[in-house]
């Protein structure tokens, strides 16, 4: 078994005290708009939706990878997803791998880069990335995934023995 961090680019960094701080401050502020005379106030419904994003979104905060004999565990901040190592083909390290990608469904950088993307190169994947400049690209027969643990090189490394001896 070996673990490692999700370290955070300065991006995400930045993008997540930006949203926290816009969720947080529509909540808050939003008693103090004006209230509308005729349908109560759609403010109060409105200020709930930001301040529970906040929570929301930490949840599925990436703290980090462990990779054992059998799978790869993507950490969260409750609970793990689970990714098998059969039928892994190949573990690369490739940095950027997200460029120029197209976000199909998930979180673009609240706490981490989640979901599912599109981009010329990769196709269609899944990331759980935390840095998208450190990128290591999982390839199995049908689909592709994309994580970006601290010291990419041996994350990758550390995963081809098994993979080479499923293709043999």
């Amino acid at each position: 078994m070996k673990d490692y961090r999700a370290p955070w680019s300065k991006a995400l960094i930045i993008v997540s005290i930006f949203a926290t701080l816009l969720c947080l401050g529509i909540a808050f502020g939003t008693p103090y708009l004006p209230h509308s005379k005729h349908g109560g106030d759609p403010g109060m419904y409105f200020r709930w939706l930001p301040l529970s994003m906040v929570p929301i979104c930490a949840l599925f905060t990436i703290r980090g990878y462990r990779i054992t004999d059998s799978e790869i565990l993507v950490h969260r901040l409750f609970w793990s997803t689970r990714l098998p190592r059969e039928g892994l083909v190949s573990a690369t390290y490739e940095p950027n791998a997200m460029c120029q990608s197209i976000r199909k469904c998930g979180n673009g950088g609240f706490y981490s880069i989640t979901g599912y993307y599109w981009n010329k190169t990769l196709k269609s994947y899944r990331a759980f990335v935390t840095d998208p400049r450190q990128t290591v690209v999982l390839r199995y027969e049908n689909r592709t995934i994309v994580l970006s643990p601290e010291e990419p090189e041996k994350f990758a490394e550390s995963l081809m023995p098994l993979a080479t001896k499923t293709e043999e």
